[in-house]
């Protein structure tokens, strides 16, 4: 069994890794940029699910953290993380008695795009007795939650305001679609436009006499964009942590390091140009590509099945049974729902191993 101190080779496969000196580089490169920027940063812990992370993300100079689920929240005011905002509508029931609840121990703050709804949170405020903090979803373009920039955000403030249990903080808007454009003037122009949306809303609400405290948006390929624009508050980076493979392929991010690997090992040899290792879909997410070898020239990820994963190898490459190999996630956000633990890796050796608390929490 491995134990702390040990070579990373005794880690059993698959596994987790974080590198932990390019972790805590990639913290300390997003919080120098928000140092300087007129915005704050409200990491997003969807991508690495892990309150230790978190807690580092803060000490480092973040104002909060965001969250994609109420569960995943509660996973991080658990570990003592006061400041969350769940940058997502909380609809229906446990879900709404669960968040009202969980308000009584936290500052937490929560999405809304619908008067029903809205509704339905005043009234679980009210008899739980809290004011709960809430923000309102505007759609700039993601084509996914939140209402029409203008007048329908101004409506759904007003609704808000009607309720004694319910804080109006400000505007979330989120230009997802701008994430991956891989040139970084293209991104800008359409980032941009995305976020004038949003604070045209912003402009319009504080000219009807709302104070809007927060405006968050933004994302690990926008953050350099969204950040200094003017307007907006916090910036709900995330991916920028591990740096996945795919977020790589796109222009401004250069200054962020690979974190994340799979560690898996070669279980098969059975051609010169084919070898076969033990992470497949069950180890690693494919929905933004094959992930590539970390350090390795010759060899390449090929196709996964449920517990296989094939391997294109040059035949000069020396690759053999019970070899490990690391392969450089894609996808980090959905790659670390995989897990219950990260083997958290420096110099070669075992560090600490840290467990994935808010993983599954999807309800």
């Amino acid at each position: 069994m491995v134990t702390i101190g040990d070579d990373v080779s005794k880690i059993d496969t698959p596994a987790l890794l974080i590198e932990l000196d390019t972790m805590e580089r990639n913290i300390r490169t997003m919080a120098d940029f928000f140092r300087t920027a007129p915005t704050k940063l409200r990491p997003h812990a969807k991508t690495h699910k892990c309150p230790i992370i978190a807690h580092k993300q803060i000490v480092a100079g973040a104002r909060g953290i965001t969250c994609a689920k109420l569960g995943e929240a509660e996973a991080m005011i658990e570990a003592g993380i006061r400041d969350v905002l769940v940058a997502n509508e909380v609809v229906g029931e446990p879900k709404v008695t669960r968040l009202v609840n969980v308000a009584k121990h936290s500052d937490i703050i929560v999405a809304v795009d619908d008067p029903r709804n809205v509704r339905h949170l005043a009234e679980a405020a009210r008899a739980k007795g809290v004011t709960l903090n809430v923000v309102v979803e505007v759609e700039v373009g993601n084509n996914r939650c939140g209402v029409q920039p203008g007048e329908a955000t101004l409506g759904l403030a007003r609704e808000i305001a009607e309720h004694g249990n319910l804080r109006f903080m400000g505007l979330l808007g989120y230009e997802g679609h701008c994430q991956f454009i891989q040139k970084l003037e293209e991104r800008r122009a359409k980032a941009s436009e995305a976020m004038g949306k949003l604070i045209f809303s912003r402009e319009l609400l504080e000219d009807a006499g709302f104070d809007v405290e927060i405006v968050s948006a933004g994302g690990t390929g926008t953050h350099m964009i969204t950040g200094w624009y003017p307007g907006v508050t916090e910036v709900e980076a995330g991916s920028y942590v591990f740096m996945d493979a795919k977020y790589s392929t796109i222009e401004g991010l250069g200054d962020f390091g690979h974190a994340l690997t799979v560690l898996s090992t070669v279980i098969s040899r059975p051609k010169p140009d084919l070898a076969v290792c033990d992470a497949g879909l069950k180890a690693i997410t494919f929905e933004f590509g094959r992930p590539p070898v970390k350090d390795m020239e010759g060899v390449e990820y090929l196709a996964p099945s449920e517990e296989h994963g094939r391997l294109r190898v040059d035949p000069a490459v020396d690759l053999k049974p019970g070899d490990k190999i690391e392969l450089i996630v894609t996808h980090c956000c959905t790659n670390t729902n995989l897990y219950d633990q990260f083997h958290c890796v420096r110099d070669g050796r075992l560090e600490a191993v840290w467990r994935i608390s808010a993983r599954g929490r999807g309800q």
